[in-house]
């Protein structure tokens, strides 16, 4: 845990939030400056600053972000429709807050990236 990472304050429940989802490995959030109708946020509770520092050892905790992803899509109606998830990484990549963060993303068209 880093005392001045805003998702590592959620976990130490310093910083209120309304979790979708919770559970040993990861939780979930509803963002808070959306990009799209749907937008959430499947969150790690152990600090890894970006997925560049991602290594093996992290194939299940991806793994379960992503199953709690698509569940997360299929609760808010997105299953059929489609939606996307999404990791920023680096500041060039658009991350803001450097503890990775699966984006879901949907209820509406959504246009290519980059």
């Amino acid at each position: 845990m880093t005392e001045d990472c805003l998702f590592c304050n959620m976990v130490a429940g310093s910083v209120p939030i309304e979790p979708l989802h919770d559970d040993e490995l990861c939780f979930a959030i509803r963002d808070i400056n959306p990009r799209a109708p749907v937008h959430l946020l499947v969150i790690p509770k152990e600090h890894i600053a970006t997925v560049r520092d991602l290594t093996e050892d992290h194939s299940a905790l991806l793994g379960r972000m992503t199953v709690v992803a698509n569940r997360l899509a299929r609760d808010e109606g997105l299953a059929e429709r489609g939606y996307r998830l999404a990791f920023n990484v680096g500041d060039e990549g658009g991350q803001t807050i450097y503890h990775i963060h699966l984006h879901v993303l949907g209820g509406r068209q959504l246009g290519a990236e980059g």
